[in-house]
């Protein structure tokens, strides 16, 4: 298997399109979605992921590429999101819900309007080994730029992530950093869109990240970890998908979920065994 694998890589462009995709979509997505958790915003990256389809529709409908129409939506969607949030007594979860189920109805509706079924199934459920050169490049691309940006704010995103309160008293613009984290979401949902579909980018964003944080108490560790969880969880699930003939996106998400099982299971935050031996332990006494 690992010899076909290796092989095909060597022979074939659309396996080593789909290889450099998936390994940065891995590396970004555990990147970013580190934040996300620490900040509780798990369902954000669930509406966001969702709220790009209108906008995929829209730039099929217009003849575009898709990135502008999803990059769009995404956006638009936070906004709402977030003004919703801020203005209202409804609660960020009800929010949160409302908008993405929302866009989600009018994309599956636009697609249906240009009558384009297959673009609909490629689009939620992720087609990776169709990629092609220029969708790897601007994967690479957004990957560096979000890295970068996230390089350059570490420190302010760092603190708002952990203490708003502190970080607003010490004259840093929360809302600011709030909504660059939310167009970096929106541009790891985007790119991630063609590996694993709209449906499972949420996986692809706090998996990896969760999976680390049941092993790290430091956000760059927490980071490193994530990344290369996220970047494993690809070249694995790529193989299993390749060498089993199914499908790749779906692989990548359950090799990472089965990363997290384990890691649920041996993580020292959980002590499990830790448990046990004290109650055999107490038993024996």
């Amino acid at each position: 298997m690992i010899s076909n694998f290796i092989s095909g890589l060597q022979e074939f462009q659309f396996l080593q399109n789909a290889l450099v995709t998936a390994l940065v979509i891995g590396i970004v997505s555990g990147t970013v979605g580190c934040f996300i958790i620490l900040r509780g915003m798990s369902l954000m990256g669930d509406a966001i992921s969702h709220a790009v389809l209108p906008g995929v529709a829209i730039s099929f409908m217009l003849g575009i590429n898709f990135f502008i129409g999803a990059i769009i939506t995404g956006i638009l969607a936070s906004l709402i999101i977030t003004f919703i949030g801020n203005h209202s007594v409804i609660k960020g979860d009800t929010a949160i819900g409302i908008t993405f189920s929302s866009f989600l109805a009018l994309g599956v509706i636009l697609i249906g309007v240009a009558n384009s079924s297959t673009d609909l199934f490629h689009i939620l459920f992720g087609n990776i080994l169709a990629v092609q050169n220029f969708d790897k490049w601007v994967t690479i691309v957004v990957a560096i730029i979000v890295l970068a940006v996230i390089a350059l704010f570490f420190k302010e995103l760092l603190i708002t992530s952990f203490d708003p309160t502190m970080a607003q008293a010490f004259g840093m613009n929360v809302k600011f950093y709030h909504y660059l984290l939310m167009v970096m979401l929106t541009l790891v949902a985007v790119t991630a869109m063609q590996s694993v579909g709209t449906i499972l980018i949420v996986a692809m964003l706090i998996t990896p990240a969760a999976t680390a944080y049941l092993f790290t108490n430091s956000l760059k560790s927490m980071i490193f970890l994530s990344s290369f969880l996220g970047a494993l969880a690809s070249l694995v699930g790529l193989f299993i998908g390749y060498s089993y003939n199914i499908a790749a996106g779906s692989s990548i998400v359950l090799t990472v979920a089965a990363f997290f099982l384990i890691g649920f299971i041996f993580s020292p935050k959980q002590h499990f065994f830790g448990k046990k031996v004290n109650k055999k332990h107490a038993e024996i006494q």
